[in-house]
């Protein structure tokens, strides 16, 4: 590695733009189509240093162009060695992270900064949970970059498909939570297969003792960019709401939010644990709200699909569990949890205009990755969480760390005001809706979600095929009992709505056209209208005999 001297970047020089970096055309030609008209400050710091060939620890928030800040510079070192030797086409660089649905952003973003040099740079993600073999052809050809998880990579490894002795480049996402999602030994373990001389780069959000671990174990003299900028994004692009509230009244309060629309735009709705994504899913589903799943227990396929859903706007609200593995990595769970997951981080959530804490998170850094994914780039956001008794303590301690890192004297949280004392109707309906959702109902539905992950895998095609009756048991399962909901819940009458909101709710009213009515006379009509239709079997022998008397009398 190139040996510097370890040095703070925090002075503020005069900006840089991309064209100013010395990067290759085709590469200025991408970032335009991004959309990315000048560099992040966390760009505009790192990409000459890593272009310099320096090792750069990163250190800045969520959402402050990290990807671009290591990405660009590495497809411009690889561009430059292709002029040099293009014949000598080998593995260059190593990107991972603790996700798979963070590694397939990464890959994204990639595939967008070489879309005008796909031929000379050819990247490939091996993060899916698929069979070593299927991946193999993949790595034949000797991809210039390869994306990946650690584990997946000394997986690999050890099958001999993947050999590292080649590589320039290592990049590290997220370095804070590969530590704690297990990844200990593995990186330890792809470690021992670089070749020793390679240049480094670690990003992350915060700089925890595992990225100062990992810091040491993968850097040399490395460059430390902590920039003068807050964790999150300034109170003037994203607004923090507290709403005091009892547990009990937390599905009313939600309800009456989303159905008189005084939230509105793409939200994510944070719980503490995913029986309760289901049950707040089945509840809204009651008022026609809709909704998507997404939690650790998920395929990372349909954890993916859902993500995607939500980004194209087929669903406008996603309930998500945060993991609580994450904040106690020591801490045993019962259910089967994927460890390459974690909903507040590695997920690119497109435009989230709110960020809902229906269970507040027990820990400052769980609050910041949930709040991090909104106010991204130069959007504007909003975080509104609901705050009982117990969970004060935690809100308070947020409040002090967030008052220190954003410059303020005042309380970040500003009062949320609204009024459930008048929201009666609503909190009657919210309660026989929440009781409708029990136990047993999660227990049924996940089931059948878990039967039909099974059906839809591929791995299991093969065995189905071998063995129908199994197939055919798995089919015959009973129909989940779904709480009955009438038209009436999904509709909110006008005096259920109390006067001072009228005006600020998102509720469209209906004009219905008004009749006209018309005097007919109801005996000829009924008996012509029986006489046109063709399947009408009644007798019209009464009906002439009426005709006929009254021609008579005119």
């Amino acid at each position: 590695m190139t040996t510097n001297s370890k040095t703070d970047q925090n002075e503020e020089t005069s900006s840089i733009q991309f064209h100013e970096m010395g990067l290759d055309d085709r590469i200025l030609k991408a970032i335009a189509k991004l959309g990315w008209s000048e560099p992040s400050l966390i760009q505009e710091k790192s990409i000459p240093l890593f272009l310099d060939g320096k090792d750069v620890l990163i250190k800045a928030r969520t959402g402050s162009g990290k990807t671009g800040a290591f990405g660009i510079p590495v497809v411009q070192k690889i561009l430059s060695i292709k002029e040099i030797s293009p014949e000598d086409q080998k593995i260059r660089a190593l990107m991972l992270a603790p996700t798979k649905e963070l590694c397939t952003q990464i890959f994204k973003t990639m595939l967008q900064l070489t879309t005008k040099c796909s031929r000379d740079v050819k990247i490939v993600d091996i993060s899916a949970q698929v069979d070593i073999s299927a991946q193999k052809p993949l790595l034949v050809d000797l991809p210039d970059v390869i994306v990946a998880t650690p584990g997946r990579v000394v997986q690999h490894i050890k099958a001999g498909t993947l050999s590292l002795k080649n590589l320039k480049m290592l990049v590290i996402d997220e370095a804070d939570l590969m530590f704690s999602c297990g990844y200990e030994v593995d990186v330890k373990e792809v470690i021992k297969h670089l070749p020793k001389i390679y240049q480094a780069a670690l990003a992350s959000a915060t700089l925890s003792e595992d990225v100062i671990s990992l810091k040491k174990l993968v850097l040399h003299n490395a460059v430390t960019l902590k920039l003068q900028e807050s964790e999150l994004a300034p109170l003037k692009q994203l607004t923090h709401y507290k709403y005091y509230t009892e547990p009990i009244d937390k599905p009313a309060v939600l309800y009456t939010l989303l159905k008189l629309g005084l939230i509105r735009g793409k939200s994510i709705i944070f719980v503490n644990s995913v029986d309760k994504c289901y049950r707040l899913k089945l509840f809204l589903e009651q008022f026609k709200i809709s909704s998507c799943i997404l939690n650790s227990e998920l395929p990372a396929g349909s954890r993916c699909h859902a993500v995607a859903q939500f980004n194209q706007g087929t669903y406008d609200i996603i309930i998500a569990s945060d993991e609580s593995f994450l904040d106690d990595p020591s801490s045993d769970s019962k259910r089967n949890k994927d460890k390459e997951f974690g909903v507040s981080r590695g997920i690119d959530f497109q435009f989230v205009s709110n960020i809902i804490n229906y269970d507040f998170p027990s820990s400052i850094n769980s609050y910041i990755h949930r709040a991090g994914r909104t106010a991204r780039g130069s959007n504007q956001g909003t975080v509104l969480s609901f705050v009982s008794v117990l969970e004060a303590p935690y809100m308070s301690g947020v409040d002090e760390y967030l008052k220190e890192s954003l410059g303020s004297s005042d309380s970040i949280f500003k009062l949320y005001t609204f009024k459930m004392d008048e929201m009666e109707g609503f909190r009657y309906r919210a309660k026989d809706a929440w009781k409708a959702c029990t136990k047993a109902l999660i227990r049924e539905i996940r089931l059948k979600e878990i039967k039909q992950e099974v059906l839809n895998s591929q791995k299991l095609k093969g065995y189905f095929e071998e063995n129908p009756k199994d197939l055919k048991t798995l089919r015959h399962d009973r129909k989940v009992k779904i709480p009955k909901t009438g038209n009436h819940l999904a509709n909110v009458p006008d005096y259920l709505v109390p006067t001072s909101l009228k005006s600020v709710s998102g509720l469209v009213k209906i004009k219905r056209p008004k009749r006209k009515f018309k005097a007919v006379n109801t005996t000829n009509q009924k008996y012509e209208a029986k006489r046109k239709n063709p399947l009408a079997s009644m007798d019209l022998s009464e009906f002439d005999e009426v005709m006929t008397k009254r021609k008579r009398k005119t």
